[in-house]
């Protein structure tokens, strides 16, 4: 009996110090924190901000001939003129994009603007004539290609088909004597950058050149001015050189920014 209560005794003194060197291995392992793995792979919508230029060149194939409409007033050489007009526009775009290869991301995009962009010369033979052009709105379905810089931060360039509404008029101040509502098609070339800055948000800055090369329409008489023809009739045909180039800076909402959430052991 002794023994017995001896021993009992020794291990109520020896076994707390005997758990307290046990190894840490054999205590209970902490589930590890979990992160989320972002990626640009997801549809998006957004809007944009910025500004146009316009730059026309206009030109009479009837040069010569001394009929109704432009081809009174165009000078030597078929020009009636050549210039650049400025303004502000906005709009929205919506697209999809899938990243691969780790940092590598494809996409396509479609996107609209509106605003107006006006130009207009005067046509010096002709005193109190004025050639006026004004782009309406572009149009644009392109692909974009990017690198991720950095998890938050993309790099892309874009290209692909455009579309835009102008308009063409002769004016003998004040009356419009002639015009044409013009659509065009074209191709457009650019670049920009985003930015990730929220879960699903993310803002974007880039610059757009647009080509729509040469197209000649027919001007149609107003029947306001005599000599340019009854209204509707056909007045003059012109043909027309236009580009564009735009800065837009916008935000996008993307559906479906981030893939599941991961452990990270």
């Amino acid at each position: 009996m002794k023994r017995i209560l001896l021993a009992t005794t020794a291990f109520a003194f020896v076994g707390p110090a005997l758990a307290a060197d046990l190894p840490p291995a054999v205590m209970p392992l902490k589930a590890p924190p979990m992160a989320r793995v972002f990626s640009w792979t997801g549809c998006y919508v957004g809007g944009n901000v910025g500004g146009a230029t316009a730059h026309s060149n206009i030109s009479d194939p009837n040069i010569g001939v001394l009929g109704p409409g432009l081809g009174y007033f165009a000078p030597a050489g078929g020009s009636i003129g050549i210039d650049q007009g400025a303004g502000f526009l906005g709009g929205g775009q919506i697209g999809c994009d899938y990243q691969f290869a780790s940092s590598w991301v494809i996409g396509i995009q479609g996107k609209a603007d509106f605003g107006k962009i006006s130009s207009s010369n005067p046509v010096a033979p002709f005193p109190g004539i004025t050639a006026a052009y004004q782009l309406k709105n572009t149009e644009d379905v392109t692909a974009r290609l990017g690198y991720a810089v950095s998890p938050a931060v993309l790099a892309y360039v874009k290209g692909g088909v455009a579309w835009a509404s102008t308009s063409v008029s002769a004016l003998a101040i004040p009356v419009t004597a002639e015009s044409a509502n013009i659509t065009r098609t074209g191709y457009t070339v650019g670049g920009g950058l985003e930015w990730k800055f929220a879960p699903g948000w993310s803002v974007f800055t880039e610059y757009n050149y647009f080509d729509f090369g040469t197209k000649t329409s027919n001007l149609y008489s107003t029947g306001l001015v005599p000599g340019f023809g009854a209204n509707g009739a056909v007045a003059d045909a012109v043909a027309l050189r236009l580009r564009s180039q735009e800065a837009l800076i916008g935000v996008n909402y993307r559906f479906n920014w981030a893939s599941p959430v991961v452990a990270k052991y």
